[in-house]
């Protein structure tokens, strides 16, 4: 049998810690809860629980917290992540890490969504939650339905690909992307529960301001993972319209619609810069190739 270790970052959750621990302790080996800075007494009911608690000193982020927890992992074959909001069934633990167990994935990802049934999601966070798919497919090169998971299972060996160089919760997004390539990612179908009557944690977040943050992480990574949607695509947009604009302003002049040639001028200018934008992406894509070649990806 594998040796299973859970990591569960937790802010404020004094009124779901208890029972996340309890039920996740029947399938796992080992509970390993960071306390990312709490206010309350979440460090201390997780312990009595039964789980071992490292404490950040202040609140550094779920990032951060999920860092502590892969850092401090002792021998183990298998890592699962969960929330410690009380949103996941811990009764679904068995279904993350079976595909690893039969040698059909590396990494699991509990997805809310892959039966595209309704679960009870809010429609304007799925909406959101849609956006950060697309954004995170796009510079993973993944058909992931749900990237913002936090309930993923993990096989060891992936755990050195990971950078953790989010400290938010876009770690999601960048564990997903540092992992695509290298390793199988298999997605379960997970249920979900945003009924938890916690204080502090995940569901406190305004949830625009957290898709939103999220959101221009994700384009940030974009302009390294893929410059060529990041400034290729734009390019040509602006090259398109510039001409466009350019030929259609250029015509009014010559039959005496218009009485100065500005307009094509900045017409031609859009078009310039949509050049170089476009000849930008193309060389950051090669330049990218070349450093993955070098790495040995």
């Amino acid at each position: 049998m594998p040796h299973i270790t859970a990591i569960v970052p937790a802010f404020n959750e004094e009124l779901s810690i208890g029972s996340v621990v309890i039920g996740a302790n029947k399938f796992v080996d080992q509970i390993i809860v960071v306390d990312d800075g709490s206010t309350d007494y979440t460090a201390e009911i997780a312990k009595k629980a039964g789980a071992e608690v490292i404490q950040h000193s202040q609140n550094m982020g779920k990032g951060a917290a999920l860092k502590t927890g892969f850092n401090s992992i002792p021998n183990t074959d298998i890592v699962v992540t969960i929330d410690g909001d009380g949103q996941h069934n811990t009764q679904e633990i068995p279904l993350l890490i079976k595909p690893i167990e039969d040698g059909d994935a590396d990494m699991v990802n509990g997805s809310r969504y892959l039966d595209r049934k309704p679960n009870g999601t809010p429609i304007y966070r799925r909406l959101g939650q849609t956006v950060l798919d697309k954004t995170t497919n796009i510079n993973s090169g993944l058909k992931i339905t749900d990237s913002q998971s936090g309930f993923r299972a993990f096989a060891t060996y992936t755990i050195p690909s990971f950078k953790f160089n989010k400290t938010d919760f876009s770690i999601e997004s960048e564990m997903l992307m540092d992992a695509a390539g290298d390793f199988k990612i298999v997605e379960v179908q997970v249920g979900v529960s945003y009924n938890s009557n916690n204080n502090g944690g995940i569901h406190t977040k305004n949830p625009l301001s957290h898709g939103l943050s999220v959101f221009v992480k994700l384009l940030q990574d974009m302009e390294f993972r893929r410059p060529l949607y990041y400034f290729t695509v734009p390019g040509l947009i602006l090259i398109i319209t510039g001409l466009a604009l350019g030929l259609m302003f250029f015509g009014r002049y010559l039959d005496g619609q218009m009485t100065t040639l500005m307009p094509t001028i900045i017409a031609g200018m859009i078009g310039l810069g949509g050049i170089f934008t476009a000849f930008t992406g193309i060389i950051l894509h090669s330049v990218s190739g070349m450093i993955q070649q070098s790495m040995g990806k």
